[in-house]
């Protein structure tokens, strides 16, 4: 094994509750969840649980040095790798729930775009909705978010679950196809414009 699936799966192994995948994400499946990061301007940036950084390197690869890009993940010794191997990224050891907070204390307020790695559907309806309304505290109208789940549990009853979130979060939910060089098959979602109610509480 790399040294990535190596550390992912023994952070796993600890803490399956908030790593939710046994290895790395694919190359393809990173290209495709960060689909939506700007290609021209200083986009602020923020990639939520981005474990050993298979995504964190595709966003690195878009924004070629522009903009701000901020990593939060909570697993310190999966910041700590993350850090050393991406030196030019923010990461910060923080509960994404602090979303707001965070930037804020960078000086922004909105992100350009949101990436989540995050396990959404192993968290508990609370966890989510605190997640969620983080999320939706540092979007406005142009703001994407996307995130992923494995095609193998999108009928289980929490994956529908979030799915539903994402359609009562957002007006514009997209579903793109799945990723079958991932492992697991993966698919993500592309979501945009929080409604009015939703954003209103953030």
């Amino acid at each position: 094994m790399t040294n990535d699936t190596t550390l992912f799966l023994g952070q796993w192994i600890r803490s399956p509750g908030t790593v939710g995948a046994v290895a790395p994400s694919s190359r393809r499946l990173a290209e495709t969840v960060t689909t939506p990061v700007p290609h021209r301007g200083d986009p602020v940036v923020v990639e939520l649980g981005p474990g050993t950084g298979a995504f964190t390197a595709e966003i690195q690869r878009r924004l070629g040095g522009r903009g701000h890009h901020m990593a939060v993940e909570i697993n310190p010794r999966l910041a700590e790798f993350l850090s050393a191997r991406h030196p030019k990224v923010d990461v910060v050891v923080e509960d994404a729930a602090r979303l707001p907070q965070l930037l804020q204390e960078r000086g922004f307020h909105r992100a350009d775009a949101v990436v989540s790695g995050l396990p959404w559907a192993a968290f508990s309806e609370e966890t989510q909705t605190r997640l969620m309304d983080a999320v939706v505290a540092i979007m406005d109208s142009n703001t994407a978010f996307t995130t992923f789940a494995y095609s193998f549990a999108k009928r289980l009853p929490p994956a529908q679950r979030f799915r539903q979130r994402l359609l009562d979060t957002f007006e514009e939910v997209v579903v793109g196809r799945t990723v079958w060089g991932n492992l697991p098959p993966a698919f993500v979602y592309h979501a945009r414009r929080p409604r009015e109610q939703v954003a209103g509480q953030g």
